[in-house]
């Protein structure tokens, strides 16, 4: 069974001298990012990233802003998940120094974040309430705007984890929000499409970090409404020693309830990733099959030395999961996505 090392109070991050100032997960982001205890030869590997998925499970949308000391970076992605069709968007800004820093604290921290560069806008409003985000381009001769807002209700627990690596003084510090019904609209020339705030939800993925060359990961995430409350999971392992913490959890009701570490039965890069996906923690309490309809795999790997190669596939979930004082609760249907990500940079 894997150890759940919870942390109950607010904690500095780092150590003066770089090390982690503690290891493990917290239901709410604990850990002030004092990124200025980085060392100075390990701050060009520093990864920063405020990344919203939004779905409906037919049209998706990705937005990211990423620092990763090299260079800055906003993208922007549509995809309609039944056709295919897509439109993905980048504007880049190399060698960025101190600029287009984002928030540095922790995740929950109201603050709003803005790049512009060129025909690209993009904002991030972060309030107690609700994160408002918008992603403008004129690049190119189909216009695209976005505009969501995401509410975030009132003390709902989400799931904070700090991750060393094997190699000294790397980290890795995370916190994934799900459960926000999101509202709003995308258009792209003269379509415009309208998200039902019932049926769509947004997963933060924020993460900082100092990491080594190579990983790779899972990364699986859900919400929906089962009996009139706010369900969620967020199911993440790949990535560095995982030994005091995992990043799996069940959401329900606002509270968040911990399970143990998940895998697969098969690996989908064995198996296909379009043939269903077995999941089940060690304890039993994740028990879903997903039954995959669309992979959108993306980018590539160069002669082994860069790159990153992703399959987030996106499909049905089936099953049952345990909540903490035993309850069990069926799923039936629950769209939401797995990928499996090889990663070299």
């Amino acid at each position: 069974m894997s150890k759940q090392t919870e942390i109950t109070e607010r904690t500095p991050l780092l150590l003066p001298d770089g090390n982690l100032n503690a290891v493990g997960w917290c239901r709410h982001c604990l850990a002030d990012y004092n990124k200025n205890f980085i060392p100075v030869f390990l701050r060009p590997r520093k990864k920063e990233w405020d990344f919203y998925q939004i779905s409906d499970g037919n049209w998706l949308i990705q937005i990211n802003f990423a620092n990763i000391s090299v260079a800055a970076f906003a993208t922007c992605s549509i995809l309609n998940l039944r056709s295919g069709d897509r439109r993905d968007l980048l504007s880049l800004k190399l060698l960025p120094g101190k600029k287009f820093a984002l928030s540095s604290v922790n995740a929950e921290s109201p603050s709003c974040f803005k790049f512009k560069k060129g025909n690209t806008y993009l904002e991030f409003n972060v309030q107690k309430d609700f994160r408002d985000i918008t992603f403008i381009s004129k690049k190119g001769r189909t216009p695209i705007e976005v505009k969501l807002r995401a509410k975030h209700l009132p003390n709902h627990e989400s799931i904070t984890v700090i991750t060393p690596f094997r190699l000294p003084k790397r980290f890795f510090l995370t916190t994934k929000i799900n459960c926000m019904q999101t509202e709003g609209f995308f258009r792209t020339g003269d379509f415009r499409y309208d998200f039902n705030p019932v049926e769509t939800f947004c997963v933060l993925d924020w993460g900082r970090g100092v990491w080594p060359h190579k990983n790779f990961w899972y990364w699986g995430n859900g919400s929906k409404i089962i009996n009139g409350k706010l369900f969620g999971f967020e199911i993440t392992w790949g990535i560095g020693d995982d030994s005091q913490a995992t990043e799996t959890c069940l959401f329900y009701d606002g509270k968040a309830h911990k399970i143990g570490a998940v895998d697969v039965s098969s690996p989908p890069y064995i198996q296909g990733f379009m043939k269903p996906w077995t999941f089940i923690s060690d304890d039993g309490r994740f028990n879903l099959t997903m039954t995959p309809f669309f992979d959108n795999e993306t980018g590539a790997l160069f002669f082994g030395l860069l790159g990153m190669k992703s399959h987030q596939v996106h499909g049905y979930f089936n099953g049952t999961v345990t909540l903490d004082d035993g309850t069990v609760l069926t799923i039936r249907n629950m769209y939401a996505f797995c990928e499996y990500v090889e990663n070299l940079w």
